[in-house]
């Protein structure tokens, strides 16, 4: 086995955290990061293949330091998993603007921005794998969730075009979109809600509040299985560009592709039509 170095965001509980225990367990030095280093600690214990540091992915002075203290520590970053975000939980008219930057802030800039500050120690060692949490939110939209959908839209199709540029150094790209897992992801510390009633809204709003919300913890997916499905992933030579990770992922993916399908076929003849000869 290749040691390799990971570098972890939203590594002190979840899917971030299992992946790094599992990085770890399999012999990896591992650099997990979190918003409140201790955290990180409380979960991980400390170790010599182990670098906790905090890490909030909406502070650009942060990621800066994180990668540079990875550096020093290990000298590369061969993966690198953007794991840190949350939920956003509401229907669109009782979102702000503020909520909406917020949700972006974190799950799309704030990757946007981890991934930035590795790419170019990941393009000096010409090689790297940068895996992208997404979401099967990222790939099919769901009422009451419309702005993290389209955080996870976002994510996909920025890595759908990282990919192209990168692979030329030796870097592979993964968009990895999860269905429910058991995570903190439902719990009131994890997603938010918004406060704002709009009445026409409201027996919607309840039913979908009580469709999510009893969830919480009985999610099919497991954390712990997902992180052993990443440490395959970067073990491959050629990993897939997109992994759906679950039973329902794999459900609610084969779906849209259908649904995708379906519309293509039934307007094939009116698309074709917008072709025209050059004036």
């Amino acid at each position: 086995m290749t040691t390799r170095t990971w570098f972890i965001t939203g590594a002190s509980r979840g899917i971030g955290l299992e992946t790094a225990r599992a990085a770890l367990a399999a012999g990896h030095q591992v650099v997990a990061t979190g918003r409140r280093r201790g955290d990180v600690i409380a979960a991980l214990g400390e170790s010599e293949a182990l670098l906790a540091l905090e890490l909030d992915v909406t502070v650009p002075a942060q990621i800066a330091a994180a990668v540079d203290a990875a550096r020093e520590r290990f000298g590369r970053i061969d993966v690198l998993v953007n794991n840190a975000g949350y939920g956003h939980l509401g229907l669109f008219e009782q979102t702000t603007d503020a909520d909406v930057r917020a949700q972006f802030e974190t799950n799309v800039f704030g990757l946007f921005n981890v991934t930035r500050a590795v790419l170019p120690l990941m393009r000096a060692q010409r090689g790297g794998h940068v895996i992208n949490l997404s979401s099967v939110a990222g790939i099919a939209g769901f009422a009451m969730a419309g702005i993290y959908c389209a955080s996870k839209f976002a994510v996909e199709g920025f890595s759908l075009s990282l990919a192209e540029e990168v692979r030329q150094f030796g870097i592979c790209v993964t968009i990895v979109g999860p269905g429910f897992i058991r995570t903190d992801f439902l719990d009131p510390s994890s997603f938010r809600l918004p406060d704002i009633a709009v009445p026409d809204y409201a027996d919607m709003d309840a039913q979908l509040r009580n469709t999510y919300l009893p969830y919480n913890h009985l999610q099919p997916g497991d954390p712990v299985r997902l992180a052993q499905a990443l440490l395959q992933l970067a073990d491959r030579a050629d990993p897939p560009l997109r992994f759906s990770a679950g039973s329902d992922a794999l459900e609610m993916v084969g779906a849209r592709l259908a649904q995708l399908g379906a519309e293509l076929d039934a307007e094939r003849a009116l698309s074709a039509s917008v072709d025209g000869q050059w004036a």
